[in-house]
């Protein structure tokens, strides 16, 4: 479903990403795990057209999107849930969720969308004429998956979406995510929490220094000797 072949993404002159190469298939989740600073969310952006890479080329569904603007990869199907939630908090819950349809035009598939995220997310629709920022930690996150899920994604990037979470929404997060993949959106997720990660992940691919370091599946990397000492606690 998408590949990546020889990423190179710069600020200015330093180096973030430096010859990346990996590929997601359609249906499984993906997982990108390594220290602060190792490319990761870069990456991500690169992929939904929020930087420009310096070398390299992406290709999502056979289709070259190595420059395409954020607007052209979303309409092809890609979701950013971006670090932080990134909320719009002085607009309700509804103007939110409007802002991650806001390319589609099928008003009555919208408004059946809207109302099966609401069964999904009840708070939200209890909340729905709130503005965004006086919401909880953890209903601003799964605002922000409500809104990017209602751009109806072929795959959602996710970066960082248990940060700054309490432990039980972290694990409400994680069936969240879950849930996602088991209805057939494909999934890649950044996420500090690598244990989490890799557990739920279908494959995983570990960056260090702007470079693929490892990869294989979720188990295999779960019980790498290197995995379990730099990232696992081990």
């Amino acid at each position: 479903m998408l590949k990546i072949e020889g990423l190179v993404c710069r600020y200015g002159k330093v180096s973030a990403v430096r010859g990346l190469s990996l590929e997601v298939r359609k249906g499984e989740m993906v997982a990108l795990i390594g220290a602060n600073g190792a490319g990761k969310s870069t990456t991500l952006k690169a992929i939904s057209g929020l930087i420009a890479p310096v070398e390299g080329r992406l290709v999502f569904e056979g289709k070259d999107i190595t420059r395409a603007s954020a607007r052209r990869v979303l309409q092809l199907g890609i979701a950013h849930c971006p670090e932080g939630r990134r909320v719009f908090p002085y607009m309700t819950v509804i103007e939110n969720l409007q802002m991650g349809c806001h390319l589609r035009r099928d008003a009555a598939a919208v408004a059946s969308d809207m109302k099966r995220l609401f069964d999904r997310f009840p708070i939200l629709y209890e909340r729905r004429a709130q503005t965004a920022g006086t919401l909880s930690g953890g209903e601003q996150q799964m605002l922000a998956i409500m809104r990017a899920l209602m751009s109806r994604p072929k795959l959602v990037l996710f970066d960082e979406p248990s940060l700054g979470l309490a432990p039980t929404m972290v694990e409400r997060v994680f069936d969240i995510i879950k849930g996602i993949q088991a209805d057939g959106v494909t999934v890649v997720m950044v996420e500090q929490n690598a244990f989490a990660a890799l557990e739920l992940s279908n494959r995983g691919y570990v960056l260090e220094q702007g470079r693929l370091k490892l990869s294989g599946s979720g188990s295999e990397l779960l019980n790498n000797p290197e995995v379990k000492a730099a990232y696992l606690g081990a």
